[in-house]
C-alpha cells in the first residue's frame, strides 16, 4: 500500500485562526508536541515575514526534531528581481532545512490581477525559483495556489504552471483549494485528470474548509493518487479554516487501512488535540470528531441501553483507539440503568437495585427540577456521586466571601472579593480585583488555594454561560450558570443554581476547582 505523508501548518496556517496569536514558545511546544506523536512535516512558518519565525528556525537548528521534519514556507520570487537574489527565498535557505515549501499562483486571474504580469513571467518564477532552491540542495514543495478555480477557468495554463514547478525540479506539486468552494465531485474529477498528465506520479492536496468540505475532499483525491496531505490540527486556519487533521489521521488509518503514524500513537490523537487547543488559547469542541468529548456521548435511553449491550450499535469505532472516552449523559431523560452506567464509567460501584441508586435518582430528578442539568456539566455530577456515595475528602471548607461592585466619579467600575477558606487547619483570608464580580471571586479563590494546591495555575475558564431559568420573575428570577475549564490534558463544565449570580457563579466555580483537584490527585495515586 502507497505510503501517505501529512504535513501539518498549524503553525503557519492555524496561526491565521481569528484568536490565535502563537509566541516563539507556543510554536516550539506544538512543533515538539507534533514531532512525539509521528508528525511526518511541520511547517514552522515563513521566515522572512517576521522575527518570531526566524527565532523559530534558530532554535531547531540547534535542537532538531527526533522524527518530522520542519519546513519554512514562503513564496516565488518577486517578479522583477532574479530567484538568485530574492530576500525571501534567501530567507529559506538560512533556516537551513532539508525541505523547502513555496507557493505560486496557478490561476490567470491572480496572475493578471494581483501580481499584475505577463502569463508568461509567472511560468518564469515558478520555474526559476524552483531550480534556484534545488540547485542550493533544497528539496522543494511546491503549492499551487489556487489550483482548482484556476483549473476551473483556465484549465491549459493551471497545468503549465504545475510542469514549471516539476521542470524546476519540485519534488511535489501541492493542490490547494485556497477559497475552500471547490465541491468533492468537482476535486475527483480534477484529480483524475491530473493523474493522468505525464510526469505526475503523486501529488499533494491543501485544502480550505469554506465550504465543510475540507477533510472530504482531501480523503478523496487518495484513491486518485494523492499522496501528501496537508492541514491543521483541529482545523485552525483563516476564515472557516483548513482541513482537520484529527479526523484525518484517524479515517486514513482506521477507515482506510494506510499506516499513518507509528503503532500505539493513533490513542494520543485526543491528547494532542486537548494540547493544540490549549496553547492555542482557543476553546476544545465539544463535537469534534473523534476527539471531542461528545463524540461519544450518549444521551437518549434507548441509545445507552444499546451500547451498553453493543457498541457497535451507535458508535463507529471503539472510543479508545483514538484516546477518547465513552459518556452517558445523565438526564431526567435516563432511567436507573443510565445512571448505574454513568456511575461505572466514572469507577463507582452502584448498584441498580440498591437504595443509594434509587436515593441518587431521585436526587438528580429533583435537582433538574430545581434548575440544574448534569448532562453538560459531567465534572459537577462526578462530584454529587463522590458526594453521595461517601467519598468524598473535601480540599477546603468556606468560611465566607463578600463581592462589592463599585463605580466611582471617573467612572471606572471596580469589583472587589474577599474570601476566607480554611485548609486543613490552616486560615486563608485574601482579596482581588476582577474584570466583574465573578471573574474577581474566581481570583480570589485561586490566590487563596494556589499557595497549597500550585497546579491550579495550569487551569483557566474557557467559558461562561448565564441562563434565565424563569424569565416571569424577572432580575429575582433563577439562574444556572454553566462554567467551563480547561488545562494542559482536558476540559471539562461544572453548574450551579441559585436565585443569586454571584452564588450560582461560585457554585459552579467551586466544583470546577474541586474537578481540578480531585483529577490531578487520581492521576498521582
Amino acid at each position: 500500500m502507497r505510503k501517505i505523508e501529512i504535513y501539518d501548518t498549524t503553525l503557519r496556517d492555524g496561526s491565521q485562526t481569528q484568536g490565535i496569536s502563537y509566541s516563539v514558545r507556543d510554536k516550539i511546544s506544538i512543533a515538539k508536541r507534533l514531532d512525539k506523536f509521528g508528525m511526518h512535516y511541520i511547517e514552522g512558518g515563513w521566515p522572512y515575514s517576521n522575527p518570531k519565525d526566524r527565532e523559530v528556525f534558530d532554535y531547531f537548528k540547534k535542537s532538531p526534531l527526533k522524527k518530522s521534519k520542519i519546513v519554512p514556507f514562503g513564496s516565488t520570487c518577486h517578479p522583477s528581481k532574479k530567484a538568485s537574489q530574492d530576500k525571501n527565498l534567501i530567507s529559506l535557505l538560512k533556516a537551513d532545512t532539508e525541505y523547502v515549501t513555496i507557493f505560486g499562483k496557478s490561476w490567470d486571474l491572480h496572475v493578471k490581477d494581483a501580481l499584475r504580469i505577463s502569463l508568461d513571467d509567472n511560468l518564469r518564477i515558478i520555474h526559476d525559483s524552483v531550480k534556484f532552491l534545488r540547485k542550493k540542495g533544497r528539496k522543494v514543495f511546491y503549492d499551487a495556489e489556487h489550483f482548482f478555480d484556476g483549473y476551473k477557468h483556465n484549465r491549459n495554463y493551471a497545468l503549465k504552471t504545475l510542469k514549471a514547478a516539476l521542470e524546476g525540479g519540485s519534488e511535489l506539486v501541492v493542490l490547494c483549494d485556497t477559497n475552500g468552494g471547490t465541491l468533492s465531485w468537482e476535486i475527483k474529477t480534477i484529480v483524475r485528470d491530473i493523474k493522468e498528465m505525464r510526469g505526475i506520479s503523486e501529488f499533494g492536496i491543501h485544502c480550505h474548509n469554506d465550504s465543510g468540505l475540507a477533510v472530504a475532499n482531501s480523503l478523496i483525491s487518495i484513491e486518485d493518487g494523492c499522496s501528501h496531505i496537508q492541514g491543521t490540527v483541529n482545523g485552525y486556519g483563516e476564515r472557516c479554516g483548513n482541513a482537520d487533521l484529527i479526523p484525518v489521521i484517524a479515517i486514513l488509518q482506521l477507515k482506510m487501512n494506510y499506516n499513518i503514524i507509528p503503532s500505539g500513537k493513533l490513542a494520543e490523537l485526543t491528547e494532542v488535540s486537548y494540547f493544540v487547543s490549549e496553547i492555542s488559547n482557543m476553546v476544545h469542541r465539544n463535537n469534534q470528531p473523534f476527539a471531542g468529548k461528545s463524540a461519544f456521548a450518549h444521551k437518549g435511553g434507548i441509545h445507552i441501553d444499546a451500547v451498553i449491550k453493543n457498541s457497535a450499535c451507535y458508535e463507529h469505532i471503539l472510543p479508545h483507539l483514538v484516546g477518547n472516552k465513552r459518556h452517558f449523559l445523565v438526564s431526567d431523560l435516563a432511567g436507573k440503568s443510565t445512571l448505574v452506567s454513568k456511575a461505572k464509567d466514572l469507577e463507582f460501584d452502584l448498584d441498580k437495585k440498591s437504595s443509594q441508586a434509587k436515593k441518587l435518582h431521585g436526587l438528580i430528578q429533583k435537582l433538574e427540577k430545581q434548575g440544574y442539568q448534569f448532562e453538560s456539566a459531567e465534572a459537577s455530577f462526578r462530584l454529587l456521586l463522590e458526594r453521595e456515595l461517601k467519598e468524598h475528602r473535601k480540599f477546603f471548607d468556606l468560611m465566607g466571601y463578600r463581592v462589592i461592585v463599585e463605580k466611582r466619579e471617573d467612572n471606572k467600575l471596580i469589583s472587589e472579593a474577599t474570601i476566607k477558606l480554611r485548609v486543613d487547619k490552616k486560615l486563608y483570608h485574601t482579596a482581588s480585583e476582577g474584570d466583574g464580580p465573578v471573574n474577581a471571586l474566581d481570583n480570589a479563590l485561586r490566590k487563596a488555594l494556589s499557595e497549597v494546591y500550585p497546579s491550579l495555575r495550569e487551569m483557566h475558564l474557557v467559558d461562561f454561560k448565564v441562563r434565565v431559568l424563569d424569565a416571569k420573575s424577572g432580575t429575582a428570577a433563577q439562574v444556572r450558570v454553566l462554567i467551563q475549564s480547561q488545562d494542559k490534558t482536558d476540559n471539562w463544565t461544572t453548574v450551579g443554581v441559585s436565585e443569586n449570580i454571584i452564588e450560582a457563579s461560585y457554585k459552579a466555580l467551586v466544583d470546577s476547582i474541586e474537578y481540578k483537584l480531585l483529577k490531578d490527585r487520581k492521576k498521582n495515586v
